[in-house]
């Protein structure tokens, strides 16, 4: 079974920007849909971007035009480009196929925190 791992989450003030890096492993995933999650504290997690092979891209309402998300499929990652963050941004986010259940495998995921 593949691996995911995702990084560069951190604390930033709220107008800033991170990149956050999912490194995928396994052919299950180099061939699929990507898409990138979050979940906030007491909150269901839920899609905010996805992929595809192609480099077809879409967004959650939330975080368009706000959010980029890319991949390398030489490298078989994942990348999400975050600006102008927000507060309610604040959560951990994960990496995973699109449309990935609950019951599926998801890596640890990596903390934002945005401050107001």
């Amino acid at each position: 079974q593949g691996r995911l791992a995702e990084s560069g989450g951190g604390f930033v003030q709220a107008g800033g920007s991170l990149r956050l890096s999912c490194a995928a492993s396994g052919s299950l995933y180099r061939t699929s849909t990507m898409g990138w999650y979050r979940q906030a504290p007491g909150q269901r997690r839920e899609f905010i971007a996805r992929i595809t092979l192609r480099g077809a891209t879409d967004y959650a309402d939330s975080v368009k035009g706000r959010f980029t998300i890319s991949r390398d499929s030489a490298k078989n990652t994942v990348d999400l480009q975050m600006d102008n963050l927000k507060p309610e941004d604040t959560a951990v986010y994960y990496c995973n196929r699109d449309r990935a259940s609950n019951y599926d495998y998801w890596g640890q995921g990596t903390q934002v925190t945005v401050s107001s």
